[in-house]
């Protein structure tokens, strides 16, 4: 996984044109106010992606923790629902 850069607010402001060729280059940053992080600056469309990226890996942990339930009538439940 890409590391993002941490940076403050101030030196994100101070340096933002270089920030946006950074980020138009591909690197990712982390905007931080007093050390807390605030935001997170991306190239466009890699939100997507890290959201898909994101879901899956819940789904897969979902799945590790949850394991699948045995002898159930799945049409059963469905026409449960249906009434």
């Amino acid at each position: 996984m890409e590391q993002l850069i941490k940076m403050g607010a101030y030196d994100a402001k101070t340096h933002f044109p270089e920030l946006l060729r950074s980020v138009r280059n591909g690197k990712k940053f982390i905007i931080t106010l007093r050390g807390v992080p605030v935001a997170e600056l991306v190239p466009v469309g890699s939100l997507t992606r890290l959201d898909a990226t994101r879901a899956a890996q819940e789904m897969e942990d979902f799945m590790k923790n949850h394991p699948p339930l045995q002898n159930v009538d799945i049409k059963a439940l469905i026409e449960e629902g249906r009434s």
